[in-house]
């Protein structure tokens, strides 16, 4: 009788330590779950969830972030140049090339603008070179509002030597600040990009050598 009188005291204590396990593992379960943002640590988040964020943004230093917020109005700047060509050049290369300067551009201006933001990081205001205000001493190439307003009244075969003229100065800016973040940038889809702007640009420069030669 003794023995059949404790069992129910015993079940009771089982059941409550059994009770605590299944707490402690639900607990246990929902920290493991937790991600901290920001941090770059992995509390248990699956593989997947860790692979989409990590292209986003990534590891990056102070050479990856002035090389996006340099080339952007870098970019721009080359992009306003490009446009001017319709109804300005005379030449039918010059204005293959500039098209294929803006459809090359933007997009990278796109792409820059994309890793800034996800680095936290102010992204540079739409740039329009003449009366900007912007002080261009940085970035290498750039022009002057004087250069562009030059460039804005030439027509014909003096336009096509002076934006061919001036963008090769440009590119040639362009590829010395790539150059510096394949050198000293940290971010694999900067620096990738970096590469990709000195091999198109130095591609292009030949090409507008070559116009010039026949112009």
């Amino acid at each position: 009788m003794m023995r059949n009188s404790q069992l129910p005291s015993i079940v009771r204590r089982c059941g409550l330590l059994a009770g605590a396990a299944v707490t402690a593992t639900l607990v246990l379960s929902a920290c493991g779950g937790h991600s901290s943002p920001g941090t770059g640590m992995n509390h248990g988040t699956s593989t997947a969830s860790a692979s989409v964020a990590a292209p986003v943004a990534g590891t990056f230093n102070d050479a990856d972030v002035t090389f996006a917020e340099s080339m952007i109005p870098h970019h721009q700047q080359a992009v306003q140049m490009a446009a001017m060509a319709a109804g300005r050049a005379g030449d039918a290369g010059v204005t293959e090339l500039a098209s294929k300067i803006r459809a090359a551009q933007q997009p990278e201006i796109d792409t820059m603008t994309g890793w800034l933001t996800a680095w936290g990081r102010p992204v540079p205001e739409p740039h329009m070179s003449m009366g900007s205000g912007m002080d261009h001493g940085s970035m290498p190439g750039m022009m002057t509002d004087a250069d562009m307003a030059e460039l804005m009244d030439a027509k014909g075969a003096a336009f096509d030597k002076q934006f061919l003229t001036m963008m090769i100065s440009h590119h040639e800016g362009a590829i010395e600040m790539a150059q510096r973040e394949v050198a000293q940038g940290s971010n694999a889809e900067a620096k990738a990009l970096a590469q990709k702007i000195i091999t198109d640009q130095q591609a292009e420069i030949a090409t507008m050598r070559t116009i010039l030669g026949r112009l």
